[in-house]
């Protein structure tokens, strides 16, 4: 099978995670025979310094013009710091979810028997943790009108109802497919467009008789995340309580480093890590490239690649076990990223050969 995917490495680490992911990906093309053509294209600050914009234009084509987007990390400290800086490498990953309108954003969250000592939790709270985060990603206070003045800012929060319905059948249909739990975290006691996530998420679910549907103010999801995840199937949710949700389920595995996501639209599909672009250990080697490589597998399977994702699955899985991991995971004999991304690809090369 020929796809054409758009490769954008990004700031920090992103280059080193990717071209760990690129050397799984070759390796999943010659064991099981597919043509991946791979393009690369600028976003964040590397195309701020190199062009002036967050997201050049032939960047947009490359991925208009590509079965899927792999993104690697945005950001750079010398833009955290300056306040007045006119552009910003983050404009570049608001512009890209917006242009390619990648309005669903997916992130599962599976806990590995084998890491759970590395958890700020106690092992037990994580028994049976698995469940998915669906964030609406091109509305809310992130795209809203923004005003600023000598005396005073605002950031306008705006949901329209197509914005809700369209996230919400999809992760209504997610929960169906998995236990039949969803929870729809807001803060309808304070925030009208909240009010009216509610109102909407519970005219969805007269259709979905067989999904239970519950309601958390993000306050108290926050909370009970900590007290009990094992409790969460499918979490939806808003654009900024998404993002921090999964940001803090980031750290129930013990490092950001193992968690993909995909965010994907009508007609176009990214996927990429959660973690940020880590610009201390720029150039180290020592990034965990595990998910912007599950982040592929992810990839793989909604192109119904099945046997290719397991492969990546149980190659992770069996580097996990073997404690052959990156100085985040394993401080005392660590790999490096690199040789992390060569590791994977020898498994999969196994992988098949076990399966003839």
């Amino acid at each position: 099978m020929v796809k054409n995917i758009a490769v954008l490495p990004g700031d920090g680490i992103g280059p080193e995670i990717m071209n760990a992911a690129v050397v799984v990906l070759k390796s999943i093309e010659k064991v099981f025979g597919h043509d991946f053509v791979l393009n690369e294209g600028l976003i964040g600050a590397i195309s701020i310094d190199q062009r002036g914009v967050a997201l050049p234009e032939d960047t947009i084509d490359l991925c208009k013009a590509a079965d899927a987007v792999l993104l690697g990390a945005i950001g750079h400290p010398k833009f955290d710091n300056d306040p007045d800086a006119p552009v910003r490498p983050e404009q570049g990953l608001l512009q890209i979810r917006k242009t390619l309108e990648l309005h669903c954003n997916i992130r599962p969250v599976k806990i590995f028997n084998e890491l759970k000592h590395l958890s700020p939790l106690k092992e037990e709270r994580l028994n049976n943790v698995d469940f998915v985060i669906y964030r609406e990603l091109t509305g809310g206070i992130y795209f809203g009108e923004k005003s600023i003045d000598s005396g005073f800012s605002s950031d306008l929060c705006i949901y329209h109802n197509y914005e809700i319905d369209r996230i919400s059948h999809l992760a209504f249909e997610e929960a169906r497919r998995r236990s039949g739990k969803l929870c729809l975290v807001d803060k309808a006691n304070v925030l009208e467009s909240s009010r009216l996530w509610r109102k909407r998420v519970g005219l969805i679910a007269l259709k979905y008789s067989d999904v239970e549907l519950k309601f958390l103010f993000i306050d108290n999801a926050a909370m009970q995340m900590i007290l009990n995840p094992s409790q969460f199937d499918v979490i939806l949710t808003s654009n900024m309580f998404g993002d921090i949700l999964s940001d803090e389920a980031s750290v129930l595995n013990g490092s950001l480093g193992l968690l993909p996501s995909a965010s994907k639209g009508t007609k176009y599909r990214l996927y990429e890590p959660v973690h940020g672009s880590y610009p201390q250990a720029t150039g180290k080697n020592i990034a965990n490239p595990l998910a912007m490589i599950l982040s592929v597998e992810m990839m793989l399977r909604d192109w119904e690649m099945t046997e290719e994702a397991d492969s990546i699955i149980q190659s992770v899985s069996e580097c996990i076990t073997e404690n052959l991991l990156t100085e985040d995971l394993n401080k005392k004999n660590p790999v490096t990223c690199s040789e992390m991304g060569e590791l994977i690809a020898s498994k999969i090369a196994k992988f098949k050969k076990e399966l003839i």
